[in-house]
């Protein structure tokens, strides 16, 4: 079992950044590969970063590429993402998520969720 809690979310303005975390226990963090997620009010959930176990591999939806960054750190068991250039549409809450073996894409590949923090970016 894998027990992941985000961190980081608020209330920024438009242009501005924040950085998210992901903290992980249970099974071993660097057997994981990492996923952000997440979901603006009536819509579905929908990918945003990827991340390989070893952290070497990424992987971006193209409306963040170039504005998020996506990191791991193994030694603590926490995955970050680094938003800057923040727009208003990409309000949502926001959800870490583990799967064993390769990044993936989509949620359902994805067995463990966390709880999610809030992101609110003001116009």
């Amino acid at each position: 079992q894998v027990q992941l809690v985000e961190s980081g979310g608020g209330v920024v303005q438009a242009g501005g950044s924040l950085r998210l975390s992901c903290a992980s226990s249970g099974r071993t963090f660097s057997n994981f590969a990492m996923g952000w997620f997440r979901q603006a009010p009536g819509k579905e959930r929908e990918f945003v970063a990827a991340i390989s176990a070893s952290g070497i591999t990424t992987y971006y939806a193209d409306s963040v590429k170039g504005r998020f960054t996506i990191s791991r750190d193994n030694a603590k068991n926490t995955m970050y993402l680094q938003m800057n250039s923040l727009k208003p549409e990409d309000t949502a809450v926001y959800y870490c998520a583990a799967r064993r073996h390769s990044l993936a894409s989509t949620k359902v590949d994805y067995d463990y969720w966390g709880q999610g923090t809030q992101v609110t970016v003001s116009s």
